[in-house]
């Protein structure tokens, strides 16, 4: 396993196996959320709560999911990068951002959505939506950050501990509806989750692991591109361009 994931290290064996290893997650991942989608529209029953207007759960919560879960990752390879220095943790501690601020854009849109007719209210500065939107900031200023300088060794120390200063806001994430006093609902999967109906959760968890594989494949296709663009002057990418 480890002489695979060194092998890994190397440029042109990671453009190569993230190939083709995105498209079969992509399909893989839109074939599972297809499903899953299905699923929640036609054969999940109305909550006896909130009524139809729960089904955004079915998109909110896998997303905002993996937008802390896309940012651990990426830290990840941030530390990596910092250890070894090789070219591809620094693009796929770069590759995470795009998507991670996406999910959590989606996250914080579907979450409004499903606040006004539960909460009355589009936004509150709650403490698991005020962290939440941390995040997407967190998100957006390394993106940034990734374009503010042409060198890139630079930029890579930089990120790398800018991440792993930002990786302390997750656990405030994760806990908040736990320690806070929060107009947001439990953990999903917590003691309320166990009172989920069987169909309610087999969807839930068809939508999570759709789109965990959809982001994936994302990711790995944006790195191995950005790869191409750091590695321009190597004699692999001129083959690969050839």
């Amino acid at each position: 396993m480890l002489q695979y994931l060194k092998k890994l290290s190397s440029p042109p064996v990671f453009f190569s196996a993230a190939g083709k290893s995105s498209v079969w997650l992509l399909s893989l991942g839109a074939f599972i959320f297809t499903v899953g989608a299905y699923l929640a529209l036609f054969k999940t029953p109305t909550d006896a709560v909130q009524g139809e207007v729960y089904r955004a759960i079915y998109v909110h919560v896998p997303t905002a999911w993996m937008s802390m879960f896309l940012y651990t990752v990426a830290t990840g390879y941030a530390v990596l990068h910092w250890v070894y220095k090789t070219d591809v943790s620094a693009v796929m501690m770069r590759a995470f951002l795009p998507t991670g601020a996406l999910m959590t854009f989606v996250a914080l849109v579907t979450g409004a959505l499903w606040g006004r007719p539960t909460w009355g209210t589009y936004w509150v500065w709650d403490a698991r939506l005020t962290s939440e939107l941390l995040l997407l900031f967190i998100y957006l200023g390394l993106m940034a950050l990734n374009g503010l300088v042409d060198d890139d060794t630079k930029v890579d120390r930089v990120m790398a501990v800018a991440m792993v200063v930002g990786l302390a806001n997750i656990p405030l994430i994760y806990f908040s509806v736990i320690y806070w006093n929060t107009l947001h609902q439990g953990m999903t999967f917590g003691s309320g989750g166990n009172r989920m109906a069987p169909e309610m959760r087999q969807a839930l968890l068809a939508c999570v692991f759709g789109i965990w594989f959809l982001c994936a494949g994302l990711v790995l296709k944006r790195a191995r591109w950005m790869l191409v663009s750091r590695c321009e002057n190597s004699q692999w990418v001129k083959g690969v361009l050839a």
